[in-house]
């Protein structure tokens, strides 16, 4: 067969996708695909790979004199990604980036009050507190609560100081006229003053660390009061904001002297400092109701996670961390972390995932984990270009190194990513970590993240630079931990030259494949020795010298060994077959009548049953064994039932070893010719012999000559008399696994046509954590 005939011409398209701004830089990242086709001799595609790459479109110098127009022409005249009808939308972006320059200088204006006070906490409410205050004299701080609004802010603060001892509280819940004039002043008076405002929020969130008292609040209707405060203070915050740029331009023309800037700032600075202290300790009372996913629903009816993200904005690392583990409470319901992801929240993140406090970035890598199981939230963490960063953060002290590993394992699980890996260090740091750890067994997250990313051609070619992969053989051979086989199954997947570096440790893996005892163990070792597809490897002496045909044999017997190790037995034997002597060894040890019976007792599982066929195709290609399996045993007669099955992978695979049998056996030509007219003219045929309103269409002598020519039965369908027939496989159910897939690339001259699963790949669980799945072999929560 020479198939399709060697690969000589490579097609590459290049297909520009959507931009949008830097998170952190003043720049545009081009997101576009490259996808490369190698073609045959015929112009028909063999192999295609599709890769997804960004650009980075630094803007130097922007400022209010900028002409954004003429800018984003010259933009896209050099960046041929950015087509012309795409300008107004480039414009756009120029536009928020010079508007988010001037937003940044008002939240550094911001920001100088809480470096001021940088050693006082939001939480600290003592300062302007009265002294000696105490539950006795509680009917007096009541009292002034209907007073003036002086009055009223001391009544507050003294009531707040009685509440500071935890032994008051029960006596203070129970105060009826103490906790309707505090909810009402809430209700009613409470934004009249931020220092009233606080002192009550402060009072009610005292409460609510104590969960027994949750339903006090709720019968007071503090938590919607609460929710009022947030979305108020937010416009106050946006007033600020325009109020501020004016003033700013006023400033810069000299409308105003120094002192006035000084005075302007102080105040400014200390209203900041108010409304960061007010909103703090009201995230954190509501923060404490959410315990109680009911109110959590509320909340969210009430757009909390759309103000949360709002307050990403802020600069404030207490404040921001508070607001980040807020977000990480409700981002485990898939309603607001779709508000999340709708809201583009991995671009608000982004600037976090660089701060220097080790609360906040803890926080906000816990907060990118849990998003990061949305198929489009990865997507946008690369395409954000925030890769490298979470690269950077496996060796950041401050965290663990855990919480960036978590997140690049879920990036990994993306084919679309993984080669984006190969840019970075992180390859380097993983098989640094591996190789140089003390433990006897890996880190299972770190294990975990290099199996994905050996998938990869890239990625495997970087793992084995150097002794990296000498050392991880010997790691792998002295530990005998089935994670590593696992990485170097992955990395004996591809070829340029990596699987020949398997070579030196054949004897090393058959020794372990055939005396271990660890059936995972067992089957990493076959998926070994099954990927080592090499032209020069003696095959012929590896099944002597460990014996292996009677070994595989004895696993193929009926219970003897799990599905897993059957199937990868079946593809070792479908790698060794390659070699014409090992196929007329494999041919007469009576292995296919084996095969046949696996092929009987699992022919729901398309994956062992495409694997099967290939074998027979295998043995059917070579011209030693080809007679000994058209005349000794039933495997045509499956292949021929098989050839309109529902998989196509099988389907390709049979229709290639039928067009062999039909080349060179007549007999056996006129049968499969007869079964292929049967199937594209059944409907006809019914029509025709099986009555129902046609018995008239022919006369008896007809039919019985069409019958006699055309029509056999089920018995004699092999030719030589065995007779053998394949369970019916007409149920729907059967055949119909859409995760199979072929390299059509394999139909070479050499007669190779390898069929591959897809079982090196790993799959996510909640936190990096899963087992080793004894169906399907592979990482699975």
């Amino acid at each position: 067969m020479d198939g399709a005939g060697e690969a000589r011409f490579l097609k590459r398209k290049v297909k520009a996708g959507h931009f949008d701004v830097h998170p952190t830089e003043n720049a545009i990242v081009v997101n576009y695909e490259v996808e490369a086709v190698i073609l045959s001799d015929y112009g028909e595609p063999m192999l295609g790979e599709l890769k997804r790459c960004q650009k980075n479109i630094r803007i130097k110098s922007l400022s209010e004199s900028t002409n954004i127009p003429e800018l984003a022409a010259s933009i896209a005249e050099r960046c041929k990604l950015i087509p012309a009808a795409k300008l107004p939308e480039l414009e756009q972006l120029l536009a928020y980036i010079l508007k988010r320059g001037e937003d940044r200088e008002f939240r550094k204006a911001a920001a100088v009050a809480a470096k001021k006070r940088k050693k006082k906490s939001l939480l600290d409410h003592n300062e302007g507190r009265h002294a000696s205050a105490t539950i006795a004299d509680i009917d007096d701080y009541i009292a002034l609560l209907y007073d003036e609004l002086p009055d009223k802010i001391k009544g507050t603060g003294l009531i707040l100081q009685v509440a500071e001892n935890p032994d008051n509280m029960e006596e203070l819940v129970h105060n009826e006229p103490l906790m309707g004039a505090l909810s009402r002043l809430l209700r009613e008076e409470g934004m009249k003053s931020p220092e009233l405002l606080t002192n009550i929020v402060h009072f009610f969130y005292y409460l609510s660390n104590f969960t027994h008292f949750h339903d006090v609040l709720k019968q007071y209707k503090v938590g919607a009061q609460c929710m009022k405060i947030i979305s108020q203070e937010l416009k106050r915050y946006e007033s600020w904001e325009a109020s501020f740029k004016r003033k700013q331009k006023k400033i810069k023309s000299g409308k105003y002297s120094e002192e006035d800037v000084r005075a302007y700032m102080t105040k400014y600075e200390d209203q900041c400092f108010q409304q960061e202290a007010l909103i703090f300790v009201t995230l954190h009372l509501l923060l404490n109701l959410a315990e109680d996913t009911r109110v959590q629903i509320k909340m969210r009816n009430k757009m909390i996670v759309q103000d949360l993200m709002t307050l990403l904005g802020r600069d404030n690392a207490e404040l921001l961390s508070l607001v980040v583990n807020f977000l990480k409470k409700l981002s485990i319901f898939a309603e607001n972390k779709n508000d999340m992801k709708d809201g583009d929240i991995v671009k608000k993140l982004a600037g976090l995932l660089h701060s220097d406090n080790e609360e906040l970035l803890k926080a906000t890598l816990s907060l990118v984990l849990n998003l990061s199981f949305d198929v489009g939230v990865r997507v946008r963490i690369v395409e954000l270009g925030l890769l490298p960063r979470l690269v950077e953060l496996i060796s950041n002290s401050k965290i663990p190194s855990i919480l960036p590993l978590k997140v690049l394992y879920h990036l990994s699980l993306d084919d679309s990513s993984k080669h984006q890996f190969a840019t970075t260090n992180c390859i380097h740091k993983i098989m640094s970590s591996i190789l140089d750890t003390r433990e006897q067994r890996v880190e299972l997250e770190l294990a975990a993240l290099a199996i994905n990313l050996a998938a990869n051609v890239e990625n495997a070619k970087q793992m084995c630079e150097g002794k990296k992969i000498h050392t991880l053989m010997q790691r792998a051979l002295e530990t005998e931990d089935q994670l590593l086989f696992k990485l170097l199954r992955n990395i004996s997947i591809h070829e340029d030259g990596l699987k020949e570096i398997f070579l030196d440790y054949v004897d090393d893996i058959s020794s372990i494949m055939t005396s271990s005892r660890n059936e995972d163990l067992v089957i990493e070792t076959l998926g070994i020795l099954g990927n080592l597809t090499i032209a020069q490897f003696d095959y012929e002496q590896l099944l002597r010298e460990y014996d292996l045909i009677d070994w595989m044999n004895e696993r193929l017997l009926p219970a003897a060994a799990d599905d897993d190790i059957v199937l990868q037995v079946v593809v070792l034997l479908g790698t060794v077959l390659v070699d014409e002597q090992c196929a007329e060894q494999v041919a007469r040890s009576g292995i296919v009548q084996n095969l046949i019976e696996v092929l009987k007792a699992k022919q729901e599982d398309d994956e062992i049953v495409l694997q099967i066929v290939y074998v027979f195709y295998k043995l059917v290609y070579h011209e030693a064994t080809r007679g000994l399996i058209l005349g000794q045993t039933g495997a045509v007669s499956y292949l021929i039932d098989l050839m309109h099955d529902k998989n196509t992978e099988i389907r390709k695979v049979c229709d290639s070893a039928l067009d062999i049998i039909m080349e060179h056996d007549d007999v056996w030509a006129r049968q499969i010719n007869m079964q292929k007219f049967q199937f594209h003219n059944s409907q006809w045929l019914e029509t025709v012999l099986g009555g129902g309103g046609h018995d008239n269409f022919m006369d008896h002598d007809d039919q019985e000559m069409f019958h006699d020519d055309f029509m056999h039965d089920a018995s004699e369908l092999d030719p030589y008399g065995g007779g053998m027939q394949y369970e019916d496989n007409s149920n729907d159910e059967l055949f119909d696994d859409p995760d199979m897939y072929f390299d059509a690339d394999r139909f070479g001259g050499s007669g190779r046509l390898a069929p591959t699963g897809s079982d090196n790949h790993m799959h996510p669980d909640d936190y990096g954590y899963g087992k080793l799945n004894e169906t399907y072999n592979v990482f699975v929560p």
